[in-house]
């Protein structure tokens, strides 16, 4: 378990009451009830896998969707940074950790612990986002990334479960079969027949991944991050780039806002690690430049700024070669 939430989750238990039937219960004295009382139960998720028994009367999802919502806010408490302390920074990590399922859910959960209900709750739907940044077409929530794919300092390889609602409707149906087909070699032990088929499904942009103790169909998207250029690996401080975005994403759901596909196939998009900007963060590191041919976004230009002013990153170098420009003259 994070030391945060068992920090939290030991403050919770510093003080008890001794209850007439003589058991013992917390004395809820150094922090926000709502926010202890999730700990409590985070902390025996972890353990047991269960749920509050008595959740269900404020949610209509089921028991075992309930499961994975925890799974999720127990993730998402351990990566966050500083870790959520007041109602409102617990009501906002439950709001944004949950954000792809239902409204009502999501509202009933913040109901079950008396937390106040965020503004940006209202932008939480079924599917699709009610509201979008202008020119994204749209947005997806990826399962935990690999850092070790990461192939460079400004690109990503991700994968997004496909009971996802636009995802779930557009899978092949030779993707559907062979997953069917392969969970049925494995319970038949035919795992030489499994592996084929497996092989099959990643050919097709598709991966059976494990996930919270599930065999979990996923597709596969290579992104492309907008609007910055990292060095080239063969260039001064292009492993340096490689290996900071690969640090901020790795073992992370990351929310992805995509504006389209490049030449090569890719998605362009806007990405965001728990709530951090990764653009930014590649700017201000002095790990990219700002690729102002493809996107002209005034914040990108400040980012570069500062880096520069500070010599940080590859601004030690008082004339760094921009990656587009040695690409044009390695006929890359």
């Amino acid at each position: 378990m994070g030391n945060a939430l068992r920090l939290l989750y030991g403050k919770c238990l510093e003080a008890v009451v001794i209850t007439e039937g003589g058991s013992v219960e917390p004395r809820y004295t150094t922090t926000a009830p709502g926010v202890s009382a999730l700990a409590r139960d985070l902390f025996n998720f972890e353990s047991t896998s269960l749920v509050p028994e008595d959740l269900s009367q404020h949610v209509k999802s089921s028991r075992k969707a309930q499961v994975k919502w925890y799974g999720k806010l127990l993730q998402a408490w351990k990566e966050a940074k500083p870790p959520p302390k007041t109602p409102e920074e617990v009501a906002r990590l439950i709001v944004e950790t949950l954000s792809r399922h239902r409204k009502a859910d999501v509202e009933g959960l913040l109901e079950f612990y008396d937390l106040p209900r965020p503004s940006i709750l209202e932008e939480i739907s079924t599917g699709v986002p009610t509201r979008l940044p202008e020119r994204v077409e749209f947005e997806m929530h990826t399962l935990p990334v690999d850092g070790n794919t990461v192939p460079d300092g400004d690109g990503l390889n991700v994968y997004v479960n496909t009971d996802d609602p636009r995802e779930s409707s557009n899978i092949p149906r030779a993707v559907l079969m062979a997953a069917v087909q392969r969970s049925e070699a494995r319970a038949m032990k035919n795992y030489a027949r499994a592996d084929e088929l497996r092989r099959n499904i990643i050919q097709s942009g598709y991966q059976v991944i494990d996930f919270q103790n599930e065999q979990i169909l996923a597709r596969e998207y290579r992104i492309r991050l907008r609007g910055i250029d990292a060095p080239e690996m063969s260039m001064p401080f292009g492993e340096e780039a490689k290996k900071e975005l690969a640090k901020l994403v790795d073992g992370k759901c990351l929310r992805v806002l995509v504006y389209g596909e490049d030449q090569y196939g890719r998605y362009v998009a806007d990405i965001y690690c728990n709530g951090i900007f990764a653009q930014e963060v590649m700017l201000k590191k002095g790990l990219a430049w700002h690729y102002v041919a493809y996107d002209k976004r005034v914040e990108f230009a400040t980012w570069q700024k500062e880096a520069q002013v500070k010599r940080t990153g590859l601004w030690v170098q008082s004339n760094p070669e921009k990656p587009w420009e040695w690409r044009k003259k390695n006929k890359r």
